[in-house]
């Protein structure tokens, strides 16, 4: 490595403030490219954070058998939807990567060995929600994978690991949606404010209420939660996310909501933010 690469990564992970932690409920991946309240959100959260050295984002929809850490220097942005109107395929984000970054980040985490990816980029659970956030594409993104092999328990304590980089300028998303049941949603409903199953307003009423009294192991044995939960969380790609989140909230940080409504009656885009209290 050349000196003036390791002068980079030595400025790049200058101590900083610890930077907050978000998770966002990324919905459709219209929300690209339309303006509503749930845009409106994402921006009002970006809001007083110092801009960061990076942006590491845990993404639904990048499910692997083990983790791998995206490390190239220019991530392609990925389209992996179909049946929308083709203005959102013509979107691109062009953030750099961090192979920097993402080595540090991999030698971070004892857990596992962590790989360095070549070939993934930036899913839509990712830059549909960070373009909000840095409209201009000008901080480095990297991409964690969801290992699927794995268990909630495991990747809560995965997540710990990850503390050390929150002061050192990286801001850590968890994307996807605590309630998520794409085989349940009522198309019909599509514009109806606020509209949810009675199963999904249960299932996100005892989220929140975990969440807000931070008892993070019932939401990690959401398993376990009954009939509620079940619907709500068929499969935990785009609930796991949530945890990575969570995992990362220290004993002195509060938790604030927002975006917090149902849509289509079985989701929810509910959003939330752990910052200094």
């Amino acid at each position: 490595m050349k000196l003036n690469e390791l002068n980079t990564m030595a400025a790049s992970f200058a101590a900083t403030e610890q930077m907050p932690v978000l998770f966002m409920g990324h919905g459709s991946p219209m929300n690209a490219i339309e303006e509503n309240e749930f845009v409106a959100g994402f921006r009002n959260a970006g809001k007083g954070i110092p801009k960061p050295n990076a942006v590491l984002c845990i993404s639904a929809h990048w499910e692997t058998r083990g983790t791998f850490i995206t490390a190239m220097e220019k991530p392609r942005t990925i389209h992996d939807f179909g049946g929308f109107p083709q203005a959102l395929f013509d979107v691109q984000y062009p953030a750099p990567g961090s192979p920097q970054i993402a080595k540090e980040t991999k030698e971070t985490i004892k857990k596992t060995v962590v790989g360095l990816d070549e070939k993934w980029g930036l899913d839509h659970g990712c830059w549909s929600v960070v373009k909000h956030l840095y409209p201009n594409a000008d901080v480095p993104v990297i991409q964690m994978s969801i290992d699927y092999t794995q268990t909630p328990q495991y990747h809560y304590e995965l997540a710990k690991e990850l503390a050390s980089l929150r002061k050192k300028g990286v801001l850590i998303i968890g994307s996807g949606n605590m309630v998520h049941n794409l085989g349940m949603v009522a198309w019909d409903k599509l514009n109806t404010v606020d509209y949810a199953y009675d199963w999904a307003a249960e299932a996100s009423a005892k989220m929140k209420k975990y969440i807000l009294t931070n008892d993070h192991q019932q939401l990690i044995n959401f398993k376990s939660q009954g009939k509620a939960f079940d619907l709500a969380i068929p499969t935990p790609e785009h609930y796991l996310p949530l945890l990575y989140t969570l995992a990362l909230k220290g004993e002195n940080e509060k938790v604030s909501l927002f975006n917090d409504k149902a849509v289509a009656g079985s989701l929810t885009m509910t959003s939330l933010k752990i910052e200094k209290a």
